[in-house]
C-alpha cells in the first residue's frame, strides 16, 4: 500500500475562453506522502490555486490521474466527490470563509452537518487548540483577521481530515499574525501527524516546510 496520500500524474488542466484555450496545468507529477508539510510557490496565474483545486477535487481536470489516500477521485461522482473532501480533507483559504451570521463555534461546527458519520473533533476542544476558547460566541465581524484565520483552521480540523490544503492562509495578515498562524499549523502537524500542502508567497512558511515545490506556466520548475 502506498504511503504517499498524494498523487497526481500528468494533470493537464484547460480552459476555453472566448474561443481560445487557457492551459493553466501542463502534465503536473506530484507525490506527497503522509504527514508532510509541503509548500507551493511560484508567480500569479502560474497555477497554484488550480492545482490546489483538482487535489481537493473542488475543479474537475482536463485529464490525468488524481489519488488522494489511494482512492482514484477523477472518474468519481458529484455526492462521491463530497464523501472524500468530508472525510479526507480541510481547506484553509486566504480570505477565511467564515459564514458572517454564525459564531466562532458554529462556523467550525458546520462541515459535521455535510460529513454525517464521521468520526470528527470536539468543536470546543478545537477551539481551545486553536488558542480562541473565549470567543467562541463571537461572529467573524467581531474577530481579528489572524482569529478569524485560527477559527477557519479549527473548521479545517473538525471532521479529522488526513490531508490540510491551504491557499495563502497568511496572505491577508500582518508579518507577527501571519508567524502565529505558521506555528499553529505547525503545532498541529506535529501532533496529529496531518499533511499539509501550503500555497505560499510567503518565504517564512516555505523555510518552515519538509519540501517548497515552484510552479511557473503550469510545470513545476527547477529554482
Amino acid at each position: 500500500m502506498s504511503l504517499n496520500i498524494i498523487e497526481v500524474r500528468d494533470c493537464h488542466v484547460v480552459f476555453h475562453l472566448a474561443g481560445k484555450d487557457i492551459h493553466v496545468l501542463r502534465g503536473i507529477n506530484l507525490d506527497v506522502a503522509a504527514g508532510e508539510f509541503v509548500c507551493i510557490m511560484g508567480p500569479s496565474g502560474g497555477g497554484k490555486s488550480t492545482l490546489l483545486g483538482v487535489v481537493g477535487g473542488l475543479d474537475i481536470p482536463t485529464s490525468g490521474s488524481i489519488k488522494i489516500d489511494g482512492i482514484e477521485i477523477t472518474n468519481l461522482t458529484e455526492d462521491e466527490l463530497a464523501e472524500v473532501r468530508n472525510r479526507k480533507i480541510g481547506f484553509v483559504f486566504q480570505n477565511f470563509n467564515l459564514i458572517p451570521t454564525l459564531t466562532a463555534l458554529e462556523n467550525i461546527e458546520l462541515p459535521r452537518s455535510f460529513g454525517r458519520g464521521v468520526e470528527g473533533r470536539e468543536p470546543r476542544e478545537l477551539l481551545t487548540t486553536v488558542g480562541l476558547s473565549d470567543r467562541l460566541n463571537n461572529k467573524p465581524a467581531e474577530l481579528s483577521g489572524g482569529e478569524q484565520q485560527r477559527v477557519a483552521i479549527a473548521r479545517a480540523l473538525v471532521n479529522n481530515p488526513s490531508l490540510i490544503l491551504a491557499d495563502e492562509p497568511t496572505g491577508n495578515l500582518d508579518s507577527k499574525t501571519s508567524e502565529n498562524i505558521l506555528q499553529l499549523m505547525l503545532r498541529i502537524r506535529s501532533k496529529t501527524s496531518m499533511t499539509f500542502v501550503v500555497v505560499t508567497h510567503d518565504p517564512n512558511v516555505a523555510n518552515k516546510a519538509d519540501r517548497v515545490l515552484r510552479l511557473r506556466d503550469g510545470l513545476f520548475v527547477e529554482e
